[in-house]
This record gives C-alpha cells, sequence and structure tokens, in this order.
C-alpha cells in the first residue's frame, strides 16, 4: 500500500501522484521505493499512457537531505541505488510517461522529471541541481539532465546550483512544453490523446524500449540494434495490418497491446 503516492489505473491514461506535500515530495528512501513499485505495477498492465505528477506546492525538492546525516558509504549507496532503480523502472515500463511539472523540480526531482519520457510544465515551474549549495554535487541528476540538454548548459546549472524558468528548458530541450499555468492539465491531457488514439500501443512500447537501448550506443552499433528490432517490428500483427490497411486504402485495427 502506496502512503506517500496515489496511483490511478485507467484503461488509457493512469495516474501516478507524488503525495507528500508536507514534505515538499522529497525523495526519501521510501517514497523512492514507493514510487518504483508504483511504476512497476503500471507497468504490467494494458494501460496506454502514465502521467507522473505531485499534489502540493513543490513537485519534488529531491532527495530528503534529513535522511542523509551520518550516513556510512554502504548505507548512502543503498539510497543512491534506490534513486537508480526508480529511474530505470520509469523507462523500462512498456507505456509512455508524460511528467506533468506544476512548480519546483530540483536536484532528484529535477532529475525525475528530466526522466519522464515527455514532459509538460507550467510557466511558474522551476527546474535546478542545486546540491552543490549544500556540499553534494548532483552526479545522478546530471546524467538525467545532460542526456536531455547537452553538457554545457546542464554542467552550469550543476555547477552553479541556479534555477531555470520551464521557458528557458523548453528552449533548451529539457521539457517538451512550456504551459500557462491554467492550462497545464489541458495540455497534458492533449499530449496523452495525441499519442494514445492513434497507433499501435505494442509499437509504441517496442519503440520506446529500443529508443533507450540505442541511445547512449555508437552510431553503428545503434543501427545494429535499430535494424534488427525494426525488421522484427515488420512482421508482426499490428505492422502487417497497417501496411494491408495502406493498401486497401482504410483505417487499421491494432489489437497488440502493450505488454504484447
Amino acid at each position: 500500500m502506496a502512503e506517500q503516492l496515489t496511483i490511478d489505473i485507467a484503461p488509457e491514461i493512469s495516474m501516478i501522484t507524488l503525495n507528500n506535500p508536507g514534505k515538499r515530495n522529497a525523495l526519501s528512501y521510501a517514497m523512492m521505493r514507493e514510487i518504483t513499485e508504483a511504476f512497476a505495477e503500471v507497468g504490467k498492465t494494458n494501460t496506454l499512457a502514465v502521467v507522473l505528477a505531485a499534489a502540493g506546492p513543490v513537485f519534488s525538492a529531491g532527495h530528503n537531505l534529513g535522511e542523509m546525516v551520518g550516513l556510512t558509504y554502504p548505507q548512502a549507496r543503498t539510497v543512491f541505488d534506490a534513486c537508480i532503480e526508480m529511474i530505470e523502472t520509469m523507462q523500462s515500463i512498456p507505456q509512455p510517461v508524460i511528467g506533468r511539472i506544476h512548480a519546483t523540480a530540483a536536484a532528484g526531482g529535477c532529475q525525475l522529471a528530466a526522466s519522464c519520457d515527455l514532459v509538460v510544465a507550467a510557466e511558474s515551474a522551476t527546474f535546478s541541481m542545486p546540491g552543490i549549495k549544500r556540499g553534494l554535487f548532483c552526479h545522478t541528476p546530471l546524467v538525467a539532465v545532460s542526456r536531455a540538454i547537452g553538457a554545457k548548459k546542464a554542467l552550469e546549472m550543476a555547477l552553479t546550483g541556479d534555477s531555470i524558468t520551464a521557458a528557458e528548458a523548453e528552449r533548451l530541450g529539457l521539457i517538451n512544453y512550456c504551459v500557462p499555468d491554467a492550462e497545464l492539465d489541458e495540455a497534458v491531457a492533449s499530449l496523452a490523446h495525441r499519442i494514445i488514439d492513434d497507433g499501435s500501443p505494442f509499437a509504441r512500447a517496442l519503440g520506446k524500449k529500443t529508443f533507450y537501448a540505442q541511445i547512449g550506443l555508437t552510431q553503428p552499433s545503434a543501427y545494429d540494434l535499430a535494424g534488427e528490432i525494426v525488421a522484427l517490428n515488420a512482421t508482426l500483427p499490428d505492422a502487417q495490418e497497417g501496411f494491408k490497411s495502406f493498401i486497401e486504402k482504410r483505417s487499421p485495427e491494432f489489437k497488440m497491446l502493450p505488454n504484447g
């Protein structure tokens, strides 16, 4: 039973909401374990998309620094390994994950936002990696942010600890859309439906898996992998239905679900 989250599983768009506003949705060890378990649970269903949101005035302030005092190295490693597992679980599920960022996303919270497959943020949202100001360089958040926006600006954010606005985050490619606060829910729903209302759910799932598998490879290795998967994809029922429907000038009827 999740104590710091709410989980709403639906046939089309499911939602996972961080729900510990009194602690600024800080990523305590317990919170990270709940997030990991929630994504694993939702990922096993045939819901078509997942929205990650948060309750309260802050999306997430990052790691719970109160838990960091007096840690031994093995204990610290357990905490940060839980964070890595959380991110990897979110990116491993077959459904696209859309981050709904309404306010501050700092340090590990910025990492969590940056690691969503797609992100929509309110104009009032901010993104930062301020750990350096507390003596803890944002090593792991920088992995996610640098893969989204490139080395120079990401390293600047981590070295200075400065925040960037949602508008700047959109310009840099950290998020997909910056929208007026009052339009955030509408924009998230619109993006989700643009994804799920057309196309094969299974092909999307396969595409997400292949994307994360190839993104860190050299170009020849990436093409080797993508070539193998696209050939496999072409032989599967949904692709064959798509080809036939094109020739027959009709709408395709896809039947494969996200989990095959």
